[in-house]
């Protein structure tokens, strides 16, 4: 099954108990390149990987336009990311990376990604995403989990009707959010009328519907698309179109 799994320390929600993991081999390490702008955690994480047997840091830099000749040029298996970069838009790093380098895996760090942020990296192609506040076991294990072809996700941001949203995301490997969410014709109805600016009261007055049906309606659009607020559901339906 390599398509979605939980952090490696819930492996034993999917019935996969710790001690049947993949035994690391120090004689063949995994190549990482390191792309970090904060130079303390750059150095930081750096001497972390470069600890353990089997992983080796064969370039830290903070990102620039030669991130993608630095990972041709090392044949790095791993590209661990901040997507936080000041100076270079990481969500296009990540793309242009996948498209350029089909075969090297990328994995996403941050502090406080969105459930958008995350789908969008996903979208991008990104085999898997880290807080940047995981303990060292998730961190390590997610390197190596990546490495081997799975696909991971910190588990703050699974366990949802977000996680399967995800997952479908990456079984197809490619295409947009509002493919993979089913809408009801109502459902798109009240995206397309919160996105002229209407309020509950109107858009069940416009409908025929009584505010707590309009509610309801809105709290599933949230919860199908992984979305926090009116705003975020109104700039979403002006990025995707009216379909």
């Amino acid at each position: 099954m390599d398509f979605f799994i939980l952090s490696p320390t819930n492996y034993a929600t999917l019935g996969i108990h710790p001690r049947m993991r993949r035994k690391p081999d120090p004689m063949k390490k995994i190549k990482i390149l390191l792309i970090e702008d904060n130079r303390l955690l750059r150095d930081g994480i750096k001497a972390l990987i470069n600890a353990q047997p089997d992983l080796k840091v064969v370039a830290a830099s903070e990102g620039n336009h030669d991130t993608l000749q630095q990972a041709r040029n090392l044949k790095a298996q791993v590209v661990l990311l901040d997507l936080g970069l000041q100076n270079e838009n990481g969500l296009q790093l990540v793309k242009t990376l996948t498209r350029e380098l089909p075969h090297t895996r990328i994995i996403g760090m941050g502090l406080v990604p969105s459930q958008l942020d995350i789908i969008e990296i996903v979208e991008a192609g990104a085999a898997g995403f880290i807080l940047k506040d995981a303990s060292i076991e998730d961190f390590l294990e997610t390197i190596r989990s990546v490495a081997r072809g799975e696909k991971v996700l910190p588990p703050l941001l699974t366990g949802s009707l977000f996680s399967h949203v995800v997952e479908h995301a990456l079984r197809r490997g490619k295409g947009k959010l509002s493919e993979a969410v089913r809408m009801t014709k109502r459902e798109r109805e009240i995206i397309s009328l919160i996105a002229e600016g209407m309020s509950n009261k109107d858009i069940a007055e416009r409908l025929n519907l009584s505010t707590y049906t309009v509610k309801s309606h809105v709290h599933n659009v949230m919860e199908k698309l992984a979305l926090h607020s009116r705003l975020q559901i109104a700039a979403h339906f002006h990025e995707q179109g009216e379909d």
